[in-house]
């Protein structure tokens, strides 16, 4: 398994740098002068625009730029913002965040979901798997922001069951609206997900041999479906997990959670690159780390698979 491993963070090598400088392209390839949009209408000298230039590099072609900031990356610096500011200072109150929120949407997902996949499953054509079927379409059909500001105002402002903003409460408190509001759209594909392939697996034949000597229900369904059915799942939430950290955004604006996403919106606003790439690249890495812990548990889930 070790070689495996080993084989896979060489393979997120490439991966890595590929993403980063695209990345890295499209930021830098806004239009505007950020060093000029500092100062706004006013004017500044050109010997002034030149040395902030040349200070963070904007004078040097691409692939120079991108060089200096993997070299600077590999030191543990993700560099400056156009303010003089380390981005890793800014990024680093604000990572904490970020991470409730996505970790509690997560948690939402994998256990609601799945419960509700599980119940559906079981009960395939009837009134419970109807009722997750509809319930589950409603909700990949409204957009999230529908959705965050329908639930703060109906659960915090009015029914005053959860903060209805900020984060002064602490975790769990401030972040169980949000992390539900977020953990939505993954949940209903979570429960979709879990639903199909265990009622597949319910008819594989490996369950009726299981049936047929003498298993009970529970650990046909606990020990031996549901844990086949768990693979697609598992995929799913391994690759939602950088989904979420990367796509608050929306959510952290509505409750006006001072996270990652928040930073990102407003250092795009003010053709802050070096900000925006950092974040970034923190949650390619993330989602790298994630992809790699997911390939693991398959063979957990499924003793059949073997690494090689």
């Amino acid at each position: 398994m070790w070689r495996y491993v080993l084989r896979r963070l060489l393979q997120a090598v490439p991966v890595f740098i590929g993403t980063t400088l695209l990345i890295y392209a499209l930021v830098f390839a806004l239009p505007g002068d950020p060093i000029q949009a500092l100062a706004g209408d006013k004017p500044v000298p050109e010997n002034v625009l030149n040395t902030l230039r040349d200070r963070y590099n904007l004078n040097d072609p691409l692939l120079v730029q991108y060089g200096k900031y993997m070299w600077g990356l590999f030191q543990g610096d993700l560099g400056e913002n156009y303010d003089g500011q380390k981005v890793s200072e800014m990024l680093g109150g604000r990572w904490g965040v970020t991470a409730q929120l996505a970790l509690t949407a997560w948690a939402f997902e994998l256990v609601l979901g799945i419960a509700l996949g599980v119940w559906a499953g079981l009960r395939r054509g009837r009134v419970a798997d109807t009722l997750v079927l509809g319930g589950t379409t409603l909700l990949i059909a409204v957009p999230v922001f529908v959705l965050g500001y329908t639930a703060q105002i109906v659960f915090g402002l009015n029914l005053k069951w959860f903060p209805s903003a900020g984060a002064d409460d602490g975790w769990p408190l401030s972040y169980l609206l949000p992390g539900m509001v977020l953990g939505s759209l993954g949940l209903s594909y979570v429960a979709r997900l879990t639903r199909t392939s265990l009622a597949e697996n319910l008819r594989a034949d490996y369950v009726r041999t299981a049936h047929a000597k003498g298993l009970g229900r529970a650990r046909v369904v606990g020990r031996h479906a549901l844990r086949n059915s768990l693979i697609p799942v598992v995929t799913y939430l391994g690759v939602d997990f950088g989904s979420l950290m990367g796509g608050a955004i929306v959510t952290e604006g509505i409750f006006n959670l001072p996270g990652i996403g928040q930073q990102v919106f407003q250092s795009i606003q003010l053709k802050e690159g070096p900000v925006v790439v950092g974040a970034v690249t923190l949650l390619v890495l993330i989602f790298l780390l994630v992809n790699l812990v997911v390939d693991l548990l398959y063979g957990w889930l499924d003793p059949r698979i073997r690494y090689e």
